[in-house]
């Protein structure tokens, strides 16, 4: 295990053990954890889960996000409660936070990866005090998981959230793109919105949303339309553009953003 300490929080890079994902025995996460986390054995923390986007790596929040420093130095600040923060591998061999037929890999999610962060860390153990938030295609798959399981997520943060499928030069030699952009045209979130019934949309009426793109982002044009299928079913949201495209120096302004509106959404 690799660690990173820093004014006490510290950051730890792991695996655990994993037995619905094809092929695989191990899967990676990064976790941090705040200043105080061993001074006691009982306190208990908020959890927030933050995916990273495509090609990319559950390591990248720290090493290209500069997760530690921002999250202390709001924390030192007042700004933002103490939490857990945990990031999970959706890239290594299989990039995609959707079911596939040989790749289960929101089934993993949410009855391997969750039920075991949350038995071996101090988790507080209610969906009040449960978030998800991530870049690119992670902020699409926080925003479809906050759909297909609202029960779980109080607070769903997205930015510059890829949420159907568009042309993407880097793709064109991936022999694995076609099936990957198959699989989030299949959960495209804005036509679940539009399509769900009343009930459906009362549950995701009691999530905080928020969906933050920056106005040089390719995803600008389906998070306005994200935002427009919101307004049709009166679901309440919060929506930022800020100026900027889809890279760090979009997502690490972001990352700020998010940990305090996570913060003040907190029921504590």
């Amino acid at each position: 295990m690799l660690e990173i300490t820093h004014a006490g929080s510290r950051i730890e890079f792991k695996k655990m053990s994993c037995t619905m994902l094809q092929g695989i025995t191990e899967r990676e996460y990064t976790i941090y954890l705040p200043d105080d986390y061993n001074l006691s054995d009982t306190c208990t923390y908020p959890v927030l889960y933050l995916l990273h986007g495509g090609n990319c790596s559950n390591t990248d929040w720290v090493y290209s996000g500069n997760l530690q420093t921002v999250v202390d130095t709001l924390v030192s600040a007042g700004l933002a409660a103490k939490m857990i923060i945990v990031c999970p591998e959706g890239n290594k061999n299989n990039m995609i936070w959707f079911n596939a037929p040989h790749w289960k890999y929101e089934d993993f999610f949410f009855h391997e990866f969750m039920p075991y962060i949350e038995t071996h860390y101090r988790v507080k153990p209610d969906k009040k005090y449960r978030s998800i938030a991530g870049y690119s295609m992670g902020g699409g798959a926080s925003i479809v998981y906050g759909l297909y399981h609202p029960e779980k997520f109080h607070v769903v943060y997205g930015m510059s959230s890829y949420l159907r499928s568009q042309y993407l030069e880097f793709l064109k030699d991936d022999p694995s793109a076609s099936w990957r952009q198959q699989l989030i045209d299949d959960n495209n979130p804005i036509r679940t919105i539009q399509s769900e019934t009343a009930s459906k949309v009362m549950e995701w009426k009691k999530i905080h949303w928020f969906i933050d793109c920056g106005d040089k982002d390719f995803t600008y044009e389906a998070n306005v339309d994200l935002i427009k299928a919101f307004r049709e079913q009166n679901i309440p949201y919060e929506f930022r553009v800020k100026g900027g495209g889809h890279d760090w120096d979009y997502w690490r302004i972001a990352l700020r953003d998010a940990i305090v509106y996570v913060s003040q959404k907190m029921e504590l």
